[in-house]
């Protein structure tokens, strides 16, 4: 992307030719004579422009740091980066040192201040003209960091309402896995119940035959198992062979 699309530059030219103009405000304050009404007008008007100038750079400094978090998407390098950030400070330290010096009240000498307060370097005339062709986008540029940050916020609350239905989800799940249990243990009692019952007719039902066993013989139990065995057989042949 070429710095005349690129956003960032578009609102850096944009906080230049502020600063500029700042600058030439300063420079008037100082020769101004303490305590008139030019130099109390320059004063506020100083005040002002260095606050709007800082919460500009602010923002810019915040979209870099975007951009710092996944530089290949936005098509820049390290050496890029470094370079925007060195001139946001600058920047920043620029205006503080103004901001500073107004608050004060004390005034500077034109050649200290020249020193000490033009440390970036000139723009060139066409990055003026740049600035005034798209200083418009200033604006748009600020807007769709906001909307960018507006969508994260709404994608992280759909991710949230759908983490909440999942676990009212698996919460349902468990409610319902919890009565089965229940059922399948009332079950299992019964069973139990009724295998008590069914073993307890088993052991009467032997003693009887133990009784008849008894009383009928020698020859009756003999009689009896080749009942049985006949009866087998014919249930044998009933099932195989029929």
């Amino acid at each position: 992307m070429s710095s005349a699309q690129d956003p960032f530059y578009i609102v850096k030219e944009e906080i230049q030719e502020s600063i500029d103009k700042l600058l030439s405000s300063f420079r008037q304050w100082e020769h101004a004579v303490y305590g008139t009404a030019e130099q109390a007008r320059l004063t506020e008007e100083l005040r002002t422009g260095c606050g709007s100038i800082e919460w500009q750079v602010e923002e810019l400094d915040k979209a870099v740091s975007v951009a710092a978090k996944d530089p290949a998407y936005y098509g820049i390098d390290e050496v890029e980066l470094e370079k925007r950030r060195r001139w946001t400070r600058t920047a920043r330290d620029q205006v503080g040192t103004m901001k500073k010096k107004v608050s004060a009240g004390k005034e500077l000498s034109y050649h200290d201040s020249h020193l000490e307060l033009m440390r970036l370097p000139m723009e060139h005339p066409h990055q003026t003209e740049r600035s005034n062709q798209y200083g418009h986008h200033n604006d748009d540029f600020i807007s769709s960091e906001s909307d960018r940050q507006l969508l994260l916020i709404k994608q992280q609350d759909e991710e949230l309402d759908e983490l909440s239905a999942s676990v009212q989800r698996i919460g349902n799940v468990g409610l319902t896995i919890h009565d089965e249990l229940l059922a399948h243990e009332k079950i299992i009692d019964e069973l139990g119940v009724e295998m008590d019952t069914t073993s307890n007719r088993l052991d009467f039902l032997q003693k009887k035959v133990s009784i008849v066993m008894k009383k009928a013989g020698a020859k009756g139990q003999i009689m009896m198992i080749l009942f049985l065995v006949v009866l087998f057989i014919v249930l044998f042949i009933l099932v195989f062979f029929t």
